[in-house]
């Protein structure tokens, strides 16, 4: 089933670039909607910049900004869950914090922070610690009452019945948060970049479209997009190995 997955994956990837390929030959403007095959070759002629310089930087703001979110978020997971008057506390602020738009956060921070990694790592941690902490609040919900009342008929206290049914029921739940947060994270690093920079994908994305460079901007978009996908199937690998009760995965 896996292997039929991956294949049909593939054979719509084929199809889309396909698709671009074309678009952009009818279109025949390259500064505009560059081929697939010349951001390919832009992405080879501009890979020791990107590779030895604006990558590292975009990783590093996405790392340190990706743990902080998963810090915080599962610290305040876990103070909803244990705390209901927490959870009416934090819950409406956490879905407040999600209506602000970035692009006028980002600005501010580079007023604060200057063009320092930290102006990036806080719009990363601002796009991701929602998703982990709401989907992780979730999977201690999930927990049924029944199960948690048939414990503690066994003598088990609060700390038992979290460590030993509601850490496992929410592990599925954590995994799929930090997968749709780590493109997120990237995605914040990357505005936090194109905002206000001086080192990072998104800062040579812009630098490129200054140019009128149509494959020079779209380089650096390919290039996260592939860091992105293969640290998802990371995540995807050790979920399988960690949650190995699960069939399904």
């Amino acid at each position: 089933m896996r292997k039929n997955t991956s294949f049909s994956a593939l054979l719509l990837l084929f199809a889309l670039l396909l698709l671009w390929q074309l678009g952009a030959m009818g279109m025949d403007a390259a500064y505009i909607l560059p081929s697939p095959v010349q951001v390919l070759v832009r992405l080879w002629q501009l890979r020791v910049p990107l590779f030895t310089a604006h990558l590292p930087a975009t990783l590093l703001c996405t790392g340190i900004g990706l743990v902080i979110s998963i810090v915080l978020g599962l610290l305040l997971a876990v103070l909803m869950d244990i705390s209901p008057t927490a959870e009416k506390m934090l819950y409406p602020v956490i879905i407040a914090s999600q209506t602000i738009p970035t692009t006028a956060l980002a600005p501010l921070f580079v007023l604060w922070f200057g063009y320092t990694i930290w102006s990036k790592v806080l719009v990363t941690i601002l796009i991701t610690f929602f998703p982990i902490a709401i989907t992780v609040f979730d999977g201690f919900r999930s927990v049924h009452t029944d199960m948690a009342d048939l414990l503690q008929t066994f003598g088990a206290g609060e700390k038992e019945i979290f460590f030993k049914l509601k850490v496992p029921a929410a592990l599925p739940y954590f995994f799929s948060a930090i997968k749709m947060a780590i493109p997120l994270s990237i995605i914040g690093a990357a505005i936090g970049e194109w905002l206000g920079a001086q080192a990072g994908l998104g800062y040579f994305s812009r630098r490129m479209m200054t140019q009128l460079d149509g494959a020079g901007v779209f380089a650096p978009i390919v290039l996260l997009s592939i860091v992105a996908m293969a640290a998802v199937g990371i995540v995807s690998w050790l979920e399988r190995k960690i949650i190995h009760w699960r069939g399904d995965l």
